[in-house]
């Protein structure tokens, strides 16, 4: 069974999002952030990032993780392009082609849209009081518009991003296209982008993986 490692309010959403999708049984093991704790070394500290079992599946200190069998693996946009393909499937590439454009969007996403959409989403909505610079989010609003607008045009032919159907590649980029939410300014101006995530959090599966993020403490 695949072992996921982390919270699901982290990056980690993308791959519990995907796995209730594809319907298989997965194992959670829920690691925390260490920013999240006053004290993550601390004897009854739970599970973190800084934890030496932790640490011992991920050296990088960063979740999520994956084991399958021997296999670990790192990086939430990469254990999604593992697991769509080790479980096959629509939601994985049907061909070499669709492959490498599932690949493409992943790393559009992971290059061109999560740098500013992740400011938008701290400077916005997470941080508070001196720690919040609206500043860094109107910037990022101006770098996200011509991005959005790559995204709007690619998804006005079908409302998909590979293959006229859904696929991991939609999960890959309307997670992180997710951040932005915060900047509803940059939607009405990319109205294909707009339907295309309300539809992608529509379904059951996303429904299911923010209800038990919801459940969890923030």
């Amino acid at each position: 069974m695949v072992t996921l490692y982390g919270v699901t309010r982290s990056r980690a959403s993308r791959n519990i999002w995907l796995m209730n999708e594809l319907g298989q049984p997965y194992e959670q093991v829920p690691v925390i952030q260490a920013y999240r704790l006053a004290n993550p070394e601390a004897p009854d500290a739970p599970v973190n990032t800084r934890s030496p079992s932790f640490l011992a599946v991920n050296p990088n200190g960063h979740i999520p993780s994956m084991k399958d069998g021997d296999l670990v693996l790192h990086e939430s946009l990469a254990i999604n392009l593992y697991l769509a393909k080790k479980f096959g499937g629509p939601l994985a590439p049907a061909n070499l082609a669709e492959e490498g454009e599932v690949a493409m969007w992943t790393l559009w996403s992971a290059t061109e849209a999560e740098p500013h959409a992740i400011q938008i989403l701290y400077h916005r909505l997470m941080k508070q009081g001196d720690e919040r610079k609206p500043e860094l989010a109107d910037a990022a609003v101006v770098a996200l518009r011509q991005p959005f607008q790559v995204l709007n045009d690619a998804l006005a032919a079908n409302g998909h991003l590979v293959g006229g159907r859904f696929t991991v590649a939609d999960i890959n980029v309307a997670e992180v296209i997710r951040y932005a939410s915060p900047a509803p300014e940059l939607f009405e101006a990319a109205p294909h982008v707009k339907a295309w995530l309300a539809a992608c959090q529509a379904r059951p599966a996303f429904k299911a993986m923010m209800d038990k993020r919801n459940a969890e403490p923030a």
